[in-house]
């Protein structure tokens, strides 16, 4: 086979309807678009719109409650992650494992308020973190595995 031997399958590229040519096209006069009414006219978008009736997205109830202005912003990294970056010779864990280390092995992405570690994976090697937040079955599997995780708010607690 050679690239200007190279074909589409008959059928799979569909040529465009060039509607108004006239009657014998079968898509003349109206173009398909019928008698009149807002649908016939060009550029009207109706999405939604209900003939004046108040919409379906309006009549529903609002819900929920975004707390943007005191949320915080976490990149959150799972231990598989953390042990991937490990084998792969990413990461170095002979110091304690921060933001910044976890940044620089491509595993903490954003983040303006730290990093928060989620225990999904498996964790092998022994490593001291200093991270913003972890959840229990992060900070279980660390344990487990030799390690230790640091807190902020647990230092300051102590102190």
């Amino acid at each position: 086979m050679k690239l200007n031997d190279l074909r589409d399958n008959s059928g799979a590229r569909h040529r465009r309807m060039r509607v108004g040519r006239g009657i014998g096209s079968g898509k003349g006069k109206t173009s398909g678009r019928g008698q009149k009414g807002a649908k016939a006219r060009s550029g009207v978008s109706i999405n939604g719109f209900e003939g004046g009736q108040m919409p379906l997205h309006m009549r529903l109830p609002k819900r929920g409650f975004n707390n943007k202005k005191f949320a915080k912003d976490y990149a959150e990294v799972n231990l598989g992650l953390v042990q991937k970056a490990i084998d792969a010779g990413k990461l170095d864990i002979s110091g304690t494992v921060d933001h910044a280390a976890l940044k620089g092995a491509g595993l903490a992405r954003g983040g303006k308020d730290g990093v928060r570690l989620l225990g999904k994976g498996e964790l092998t090697a022994k490593v001291s973190f200093n991270v913003a937040g972890a959840s229990k079955g992060a900070v279980a599997a660390v344990e487990k595995a030799g390690g230790s995780v640091t807190l902020p708010a647990k230092e300051a607690a102590e102190a």
